[in-house]
């Protein structure tokens, strides 16, 4: 196909280019003893102007022959190698153009892999954290729990023996009081349910 163009091309402008030096031996046959006044090159009349003439156009003809026969392939060879490089560049192109799009479309899904496995990394550790903070919280609250148990049992301990030894501090207290004043002993036993009558009236 290029070929065939450049060849019409060629012939087109050597046709037009033909034209007039082949019409020139056409007009000294026509016109014989025409002459242009200062120009020896139109002086048809002349033999050399003929030989000239008719040299020139052989001398045309050769060289458009030898060139569709020997420069004309060349070029078609050279155009054709043209050809063939730019569509070989252009499928290289195009080939890592897609190469380029795969890659960015694998960066992306990439990326989105990442951010979601980062994501559910971050909810399974905060899931974890709150987990063991649950866990701590209940075994604190088990053992202050356990802590004040055994605090409210000491307290109260405590407490039955400072009322015990109270009833006892009283009893002994009141019956020295009795003799001092009254110079005679009291009986322990009255003494004593006195002070445990008191005591429990006043919740001791």
């Amino acid at each position: 196909m290029v070929r065939s163009t450049v060849y019409k091309n060629i012939r087109r402008v050597a046709s037009r280019a033909a034209a007039p030096v082949l019409a020139l031996p056409l007009m000294a046959m026509v016109a014989p003893g025409a002459r242009a006044e200062g120009m020896p090159q139109l002086d048809f009349g002349n033999p050399y102007v003929i030989g000239q003439v008719v040299w020139g156009a052989g001398i045309f003809l050769i060289l458009y022959l030898l060139l569709s026969r020997s420069a004309l392939p060349k070029v078609e060879k050279v155009l054709s190698l043209r050809r063939q490089t730019i569509e070989n560049d252009l499928e290289i192109a195009h080939k890592a153009k897609a190469r380029a799009d795969d890659a960015v479309a694998e960066l992306r899904q990439a990326r989105k892999d990442a951010m979601a496995e980062a994501q559910a990394n971050v909810d399974k550790v905060v899931e974890e954290a709150r987990a063991a903070a649950e866990k701590q919280t209940q075994e604190m609250n088990t053992r202050l729990g356990a802590e004040i148990r055994e605090a409210e049992a000491r307290v109260a301990l405590a407490r039955e023996t400072a009322l015990g030894s109270l009833r006892q501090i009283s009893t002994d207290t009141a019956e020295a009081l009795i003799h001092q004043l009254s110079g005679i002993s009291a009986p322990l036993d009255v003494v004593t349910s006195k002070v445990d009558g008191a005591a429990t009236a006043r919740g001791f």
